[in-house]
């Protein structure tokens, strides 16, 4: 379907006065912003306009009874620097998952690639070219009708914003498995992209990094024994020369990243399995040596090489030398950039030549 998505273009462009390959991630955005609304049971107005900010009535409901979704993705350049764009579909599909289990309206999703698509050429200057970096697309949707009471709001916002970002983690991270709060319960919200997920996670994120670790292993809320995920990525544990994730169960955020690794792996000739993981064999694996790595797999970060889970009163190691993960990793990269073939079909062209 053809869309008409109306562009209102800044003259001049501040990508020239930022040193986008060398800048943190979520410090600076782009000129533009996508955006659309429903209302009256429909998406209408998708426009592109200069970035600003957003007027919201002290009411809004998302403001009060957390009716706030969003996606992450990433746009790089690849041959003769086209921007591309890494399984965009993917992630049309998460959010409208997430907008069904928060009792949002679905958002077209060919608009959503569409939108993603006319940003990204708007904005090809913001792309960074160092190797690692790449300009961070933030999709998100909330409930912006003024109203108080306990029910589906009935007006929304669709915007997609940009943010160039270099490496998330530039070295093997440290994890607590946590044991008091819980992220994810069965039947729960985990599963979804709710903004209500992370902001429940950070204060045990805090008080893990107050411990000397980077991010939260997350354990499951009945017995504090199964892995779910960690703060910002799913995870991978490589165990007698066999590759386990925990599986799909209703509390665990369904990665596009994830999936990638999977295919990726099985490609290269590992065995990979999807099932619940216990802490008992991973504590296991580690005191009989078989344990012999685990990385997280997320969109901002990647892939991040575990070196170390803190666990009650135990420290489990790995080999810093983490060798799957890193050619994972450099092949994930090499195929974001048009450096290797793209056998799985993973990678949207974008023309950034065209008009809309």
């Amino acid at each position: 379907m053809h869309y008409n998505i109306k562009e209102t273009i800044k003259h001049s462009s501040r990508a020239k006065e930022i040193d986008i390959n060398n800048i943190a991630m979520g410090l600076a955005f782009t000129d533009h912003m996508f955006i659309c609304d429903y209302e009256n049971g429909q998406w209408n107005n998708p426009r592109i306009e200069p970035m600003e900010l957003i007027p919201t009535h002290p009411a809004a409901m998302a403001l009060h009874y957390g009716q706030a979704i969003f996606e992450g993705l990433k746009a790089t350049l690849g041959n003769d620097n086209t921007p591309l764009l890494f399984r965009p579909d993917q992630n049309a599909k998460r959010l409208n998952f997430s907008a069904d289990r928060m009792g949002m309206p679905a958002f077209p999703e060919d608009l959503f690639v569409e939108g993603l698509k006319r940003l990204v050429a708007i904005e090809k200057d913001w792309i960074p070219t160092q190797e690692g970096s790449a300009l961070y697309l933030r999709p998100f949707m909330y409930a912006d009708e003024a109203f108080i009471g306990m029910r589906a709001a009935t007006k929304y916002k669709f915007i997609i914003f940009a943010s160039p970002s270099g490496p998330f983690f530039s070295k093997p991270i440290k994890l607590w498995a946590e044991t008091q709060y819980i992220r994810a319960a069965n039947g729960g919200t985990g599963e979804a992209k709710a903004a209500g997920n992370y902001a429940a996670a950070i204060r045990p994120t805090e008080i893990a990094k107050a411990k000397g670790y980077d991010q939260v292993l997350w354990l499951d809320a009945r017995d504090f024994e199964y892995v779910q995920e960690v703060g910002t990525m799913n995870i991978f544990f490589k165990i007698a020369g066999k590759f386990i994730t925990p599986d799909l169960n209703g509390s665990v955020l369904n990665g596009i990243t994830r999936l990638s690794v999977i295919d990726l792996l099985r490609d290269k000739g590992f065995e990979v399995t999807e099932r619940p993981v216990s802490m008992k064999e991973i504590v296991e694996a580690f005191e009989n040596d078989t344990l012999e790595e685990a990385f997280g797999a997320g969109t901002a970060v990647s892939i991040a090489p575990v070196e170390e889970i803190g666990y009650k009163d135990m420290k489990i190691t790995f080999p810093v030398d983490a060798p799957v993960g890193k050619d994972i990793k450099a092949t994930m990269d090499a195929i974001k950039t048009q450096k290797i073939e793209d056998k799985f079909g993973w990678i949207v062209e974008i023309d950034s030549t065209v008009k809309a």
